[in-house]
């Protein structure tokens, strides 16, 4: 990824080169399947960067029984369906599924998604909130720290995996850890992930951008190597223009079944390209 300096800095300016994308999350909810196969085309026609979906059991508003497909099946489905576009879950729940195994998987979409050249494949992650999921499928829901913990335990194992695997994954899959926990979760941003996502309002972006960077200092890393990922939601252009500001360059629209409303995509694309072809940002 090329470099990007997150943070302003006194002294010499700095220069933001990583370019503004713009990602679509598909709630895989309240919609068939033949719909989610049309829009993810749609969008990819349209221009997005980035396809995700969410890795839940059951719709998170609406009907709490309606319709709804699982994560990962569905991206490799997408990854197949799809030429450019890259791909993930925002974000995969680590709880449900053994290290390995979700190493093993992501692999495999990566190769699907290749088509021939490099994969488009980003394993979005995270430790997982959504109790009822747990509670009907099984799994043991623990407390969030337990959760964090698991997810600490388990990304060293899932990148050792990634190492051993034959064939090897197409390249360097890049890890998306979702959430803004100031002593863990940013902590585990700090050592592993490629791109981090925040829920945050812009002061509160601000704010976990500097623990951030001092977890990553702690672990003797560049924090400039980690992407900052944001929702657009109903926030005005003002609004995502003071995000970008402080760091964010991957800026996701969400949209849901039954029938996914993709009218506004065009206009933040053309934000992003108005944004990119102004050139790189300095302080």
């Amino acid at each position: 990824m090329p470099t990007e300096h997150v943070l302003p800095a006194t002294g010499p300016a700095k220069v933001r080169t990583r370019p503004v994308r713009i990602g679509v999350q598909i709630a895989p909810q309240h919609a068939s399947y033949e719909t989610i196969r049309e829009t993810a085309a749609a969008l990819e026609d349209l221009g997005v960067d980035v396809l995700f979906n969410w890795d839940h059991f059951f719709p998170l508003s609406g009907a709490p029984d309606g319709l709804h497909f699982e994560s990962w099946t569905m991206l490799a489905a997408l990854a197949e369906q799809t030429a450019r576009v890259e791909l993930g879950a925002l974000v995969n729940c680590n709880s449900y599924r053994n290290a390995n195994l979700q190493a093993d998987m992501a692999r495999t979409i990566d190769h699907i998604s290749a088509k021939g050249g490099t994969g488009r494949f980003i394993f979005g992650t995270g430790s997982g909130w959504f109790e009822r999921d747990y509670d009907e499928y099984g799994y043991e829901f623990g407390t969030v720290g337990s959760r964090l913990d698991a997810l600490a335990v388990d990304m060293p194992v899932i990148e050792d995996r990634w190492t051993h695997l034959n064939p090897a994954p197409t390249r360097k899959i890049p890890v998306l850890i979702g959430g803004g926990g100031e002593k863990k979760t940013l902590r585990i941003v700090a050592q592993h992930a490629d791109i981090w996502h925040s829920f945050s309002d812009a002061a509160t972006l601000e704010r976990k951008l500097g623990i951030l960077a001092e977890h990553a200092r702690t672990v003797g890393r560049d924090v400039a190597e980690i992407e900052v990922s944001t929702e657009i939601g109903s926030r005005s252009v003002a609004e995502v223009e003071e995000h970008h500001a402080l760091g964010a360059t991957l800026f996701t629209i969400g949209i849901t079944g039954p029938d996914y409303d993709v009218s506004h995509v065009a206009d933040w694309l053309a934000w992003r390209d108005e944004r990119n072809a102004q050139g790189p940002l300095a302080w």
